[in-house]
C-alpha cells in the first residue's frame, strides 16, 4: 500500500467575504491511496477558524503515514479536522474501488438528486440582491451577514427574490441581544434558518431560548463529542467533513440526530468536486443542502459535479469518488 499526500490550490472566482474573513482560494490537501492496482481518494480543506492549512493538515498525515489505513484506525490515529477527513474519504473510495462497488451498493442505498443552496457572500445591500438575482435558477440561497445593518441587506436581497427560501448564516458574528433584536424582522422575511448567529463557546444563553425562527449550530458542533450540547440549544445541526473528520464521523451524527429527530444540514468548506462527492453521502440524510463550494472556483477537478436549473446536483460517478 502507498500513500501519497498532494496539496491542491483552487483560485475562486471572486473573493468570498463571511464574518471576519475573506478567502480567494481554497487550499486543500488530497490523500491518494494505492493499493494492490486500486486507487482512493479523499480531498479537504480544514478548519481554518482553528488554524488548520494544508501544511498543518500534511504534517499530521505524515506522523501517521505507516500506520494501517481501515476505517477504524484512522478514527484512532487522528483528530477531528481536516487531515482527518481527507484520509477517511480516501479509505472509503478505495473500499468501493477494491470492492468493485459504488458507495451507494456499500451502503445498500438508493441515492436521491440534492438541491443545493446557493452562497450570497458579505456586500452592499444592493451588491448582494444583484449576487441573488444571479442566482435566479437556485430556489434556495443561504446569504452570509454580520452585524453591519444585517436586515437591510435582507431586505434587499427578498425584494430581488420573493421566491427563495432564505437561510442566514452569520459564522458567529453576533451576540445575544443583537439575534433578540434582528429575529423578529427576520422571521417577518420569512427567513428559513438562523445558522450560528454567537460565537462557538459563548452560545449557553441560547439553552432554553424559544427563537421565532429555527437555529442551526456550524461552529458550535464539530463533531460527535460536541452534539448533546448542541442538540439543546439548537433546532439544526450542520454537518461538515471537514469539522467531523471524515464520512466516518458524520454517519455518527447522523444517527444520534435520527435518534433525537433533530434536523441536519449538510455543509462545506468550500474546496472542489471531491471534497462535495463524499458529503453527498451525507445529504441524503439532511434537510438542508449546502453543496456549492465548485461553483465559486474559476476551475475544478476533472468528472466534477454538474450543477443544473433548480440548484439540483448531480449525483456523483465513481470515476470522481465512490
Amino acid at each position: 500500500m502507498n500513500i501519497n499526500i498532494e496539496t491542491h490550490t483552487f483560485p475562486l472566482k471572486s473573493p468570498f467575504a463571511i464574518t471576519g474573513y475573506t478567502f480567494t482560494a481554497a487550499n486543500t490537501v488530497r490523500v491518494i491511496i494505492n493499493k494492490e492496482g486500486y486507487t482512493g481518494r479523499g480531498e479537504a480543506t480544514g478548519i481554518y477558524y482553528q488554524d488548520e492549512t494544508p501544511e498543518t493538515m500534511t504534517a499530521q498525515l505524515n506522523s501517521i503515514i505507516d500506520t494501517p489505513v481501515n476505517l477504524q484506525e484512522i478514527q484512532e490515529a487522528l483528530p477531528r479536522g481536516g487531515a482527518r477527513n481527507a484520509l477517511d474519504c480516501a479509505a472509503w473510495d478505495l473500499l468501493a474501488k477494491r470492492t468493485e462497488k459504488s458507495i451507494w451498493q456499500l451502503l445498500n442505498f438508493t441515492p436521491r438528486h440534492l438541491s443545493t443552496v446557493a452562497t450570497v457572500s458579505i456586500d452592499t445591500p444592493e451588491a448582494m440582491a444583484k449576487r441573488a438575482l444571479h442566482f435566479a435558477s437556485y430556489p434556495h440561497l443561504k446569504i452570509k451577514l454580520d452585524n453591519n445593518d444585517p436586515i437591510l441587506s435582507l431586505e434587499a436581497i427578498r425584494t430581488s427574490r420573493p421566491d427563495a427560501t432564505l437561510i442566514v448564516d452569520v459564522n458567529q458574528g453576533w451576540n445575544f441581544g443583537e439575534l433578540k433584536e434582528y429575529t423578529p424582522a427576520a422571521k417577518k422575511l420569512n427567513i428559513a434558518m438562523i445558522e450560528q448567529p454567537l460565537p462557538r463557546g459563548k452560545d449557553e444563553e441560547l439553552e432554553g431560548y424559544e427563537s421565532a425562527v429555527p437555529l442551526g449550530a456550524d461552529e458550535s458542533c464539530l463533531d460527535v463529542s460536541e452534539y448533546e450540547i448542541a442538540a439543546r440549544r439548537y433546532d439544526v445541526i450542520n454537518i461538515k467533513l471537514d469539522k467531523c473528520g471524515g464520512l466516518t464521523g458524520a454517519f455518527k451524527i447522523v444517527q444520534m440526530a435520527a435518534r433525537d429527530n433533530k434536523k441536519l444540514m449538510i455543509g462545506n468548506m468550500t474546496g472542489s468536486s471531491l471534497s462535495m462527492a463524499p458529503a453527498y453521502v451525507i445529504g441524503q440524510f439532511c434537510q438542508y443542502i449546502d453543496l456549492d463550494g465548485p461553483l465559486f472556483l474559476k476551475s475544478d477537478v476533472d468528472n466534477g459535479l454538474e450543477y443544473h436549473d433548480g440548484g439540483i446536483v448531480s449525483i456523483p460517478n465513481s470515476t470522481l469518488w465512490g
